[in-house]
């Protein structure tokens, strides 16, 4: 088997499994979080600006029936990524450990990195020049170059494409997990 072989199927292992690795994920980092009231309001307010970024790209994209390129998506390839990299961030802050902050980074490197690789492959096969063209003007993740240019217009927000894609989802999470961060800091009479 060939290297590109091997990276496509650990990538396309992970892209599987990406979501129950995630709350494996989260079981370990709330047994060990140490939050504080102020780590806790930090780190969701980061992560509040990864949820915020999510929903507007939920609810711009048509996963495979239209390239996105308005919106997030003319400022990152991989908005919906690059929101939950603030999320994971916002929470890697709110746990209040440099070991979970650097844990929670190396995880979300490890597992989305190849992920996005792979979704790009699959874009270029779904819409060849297209997305070419696209990927020349727009960057992978951080969304640090401003578009040349508009996009179509074929991928303005909507709030029934962002419940199409279940994105209140994240929400939901969201609003648990710090939930559970301040029931954490109860239990363990931390400040």
């Amino acid at each position: 088997m060939t290297n590109s072989m091997n990276r496509f199927a650990v990538s396309s292992l992970l892209r599987r499994w990406r979501v129950p690795l995630s709350f494996g994920a989260a079981l370990f980092y709330f047994l060990l979080a140490r939050p504080t009231t102020g780590s806790i309001l930090v780190g969701s307010a980061m992560a509040l600006l990864g949820i915020a970024w999510r929903a507007w790209a939920a609810g711009t994209v048509r996963k495979d029936s239209a390239l996105a390129i308005d919106g997030p998506y003319g400022f990152s390839r991989n908005p919906l990524y690059f929101g939950s990299a603030l999320i994971a961030i916002g929470f890697a802050l709110a746990s209040h450990s440099v070991a979970l902050f650097c844990g929670i980074i190396v995880f979300f490197l490890a597992i989305y990195w190849p992920v996005m690789r792979q979704e790009e492959r699959h874009l270029r096969e779904l819409f060849g020049e297209a997305f070419e063209e696209y990927a020349k003007r727009v960057p992978l993740f951080l969304p640090w170059k401003v578009r040349n240019g508009r996009g179509r217009g074929e991928g303005q927000f909507t709030w029934n494409q962002y419940w199409r894609n279940r994105e209140y989802n994240a929400l939901l999470g969201f609003c648990g997990g710090v939930a559970l961060l301040f029931l954490i800091k109860y239990l363990r009479g931390l400040s």
